[in-house]
């Protein structure tokens, strides 16, 4: 072989190989999205409730609730795109994968009927919003945010659909922003709830819903799918740890996130509510009550903050649900693909079902968070135990002391969600 076929043969390899990145603030920048996505699941309508009512029933003193919940979401979320980083399998494939069929199945059936339970409550967020807005009766605004959001899903690549949750959320933030400048907030209330942790007579309830509602199923199936839309290459070494130090950055960012935007909703109904003596207990109510105390404008900008919410969690739930179903046969999430497209529409199409067969929009939010409830350990141990292989993540497996603080949090939300679901059935 002459100098130019060498050469040519050089340049020809080259091109195979998986692109490298520079490994500076830059590149960083363009991997924030993923932990965005997931702080959707982290500000949808049942954290609505849970924060209004913490904070209209309790002023300030819950605050530490979302600090400590942001934390252990932190841990499971990083924990769950590591799996994704360093194998390319999303959660549902590594299970289906690594896992004997019975009990790979068992868990992903249960996860799919968790997945439907989410979006029953986002696309009910959503329809609350419009009813709100528009005064449109509830059911016929949840078909309109169910085929928005599928819209959004089906005729978008991925890329532009990150876009727009990323402007979804962008815009909840700045509208909370603008409402906490209506309300006199008494700041060091709040610094000291945020790190005192307190619980008043009778808000152990609310307390187990602001943590339970926090680590949702869903999140975990679809962090690990689609961190892997940054993926660079899965044979080297050096760029997957670079891949996990980014990503433990997007997720501490988005988590930040999403932590800032619960606090203000806690804020708020601490300011305007308990300042007041204005209990809340529907999120239709904070709105009708916001008005006379702040303005119409308040009301309206709240009901449209919270379409945002209902409408971009509905397409990460049934992204989640596309994610959950493709990988039960092995795939992953591709809404070109009829396994994923299937998964999407069982998730949003079980939601209506249930929309349409319940009056009560209360208890349609109820038996979501129950079923929610029941689900949430099994993911959370199935993913703790593909996490701490050496046979799934090799090098990259858990240590004992990872390990050993995973187990401690799963222990801790599981049990909160069973003392929860065990509440609602009293």
């Amino acid at each position: 072989m002459n100098f130019l076929e060498k050469l040519f043969s050089v340049q020809k390899n080259l091109k195979t190989i998986p692109h490298l990145p520079s490994l500076g603030a830059k590149n960083f920048l363009k991997y924030i999205g993923p932990g965005l996505l997931v702080t959707v699941g982290f500000i949808d309508p049942g954290n609505w409730a849970s924060n209004i009512a913490a904070g209209a029933s309790y002023g300030y003193t819950l605050l530490w609730v979302v600090t400590l919940s942001t934390i252990m979401l932190v841990l499971l979320q990083h924990n769950v795109a590591h799996l994704g980083i360093a194998t390319g399998l999303c959660l549902s494939e590594a299970a289906t994968i690594h896992t004997k069929r019975w009990v790979s199945r068992s868990i992903l059936s249960t996860a799919m009927m968790a997945s439907v339970s989410t979006s029953l409550a986002e696309i009910l967020g959503g329809a609350i919003a419009l009813n709100m807005l528009f005064n449109i009766p509830l059911k016929i605004c949840a078909m309109m945010t169910a085929g928005l959001a599928a819209f959004m899903l089906f005729s978008n690549s991925y890329r532009r659909l990150e876009k727009w949750i990323i402007g979804f959320v962008s815009l909840i933030g700045l509208s909370f922003l603008y409402e906490l400048t209506l309300v006199n907030v008494e700041w060091g209330k709040a610094a000291s709830g945020w790190i005192k942790p307190e619980i008043p007579a009778n808000a152990m309830l609310i307390v187990m819903s602001i943590l339970g509602s926090v680590v949702m199923p869903h999140n975990l199936f679809l962090h690990s799918e689609i961190i892997q839309s940054r993926e660079w290459n899965l044979k080297d070494d050096t760029i997957i740890k670079k891949q996990l130090d980014y990503e433990f950055m997007d997720t501490l960012f988005s988590m930040f996130v999403g932590w800032a935007i619960n606090s203000a909703m806690i804020i708020l109904a601490a300011a305007a509510f308990f300042a007041h003596r204005m209990p809340v207990s529907e999120l239709s109510q904070a709105e009708r009550l916001l008005a006379p105390l702040l303005g119409s404008h308040a009301s309206w900008i709240f009901a449209l903050a919270l379409l945002f919410s209902g409408l971009s969690s509905s397409v990460t739930s049934g992204m989640a649900g596309g994610t959950i179903m493709a990988g039960c046969f092995g795939e992953s999430y591709d809404i070109r693909d009829s396994h994923s497209r299937l998964g999407v529409g069982l998730s949003f199409i079980g939601a209506l079902v249930i929309i349409f067969l319940i009056n009560d929009p209360f208890k349609g939010l109820l038996y979501s968070q129950m079923a929610l409830s029941i689900q949430l350990p099994f993911t959370i141990f199935l993913q703790i135990y593909l996490t701490s292989s050496k046979k799934v993540m090799g090098k990259f497996a858990n240590t004992r002391t990872t390990t050993a603080l995973l187990v401690l949090v799963g222990v801790v939300v599981s049990g909160l969600n069973i003392r929860l679901l065990y509440g609602f059935l009293r």
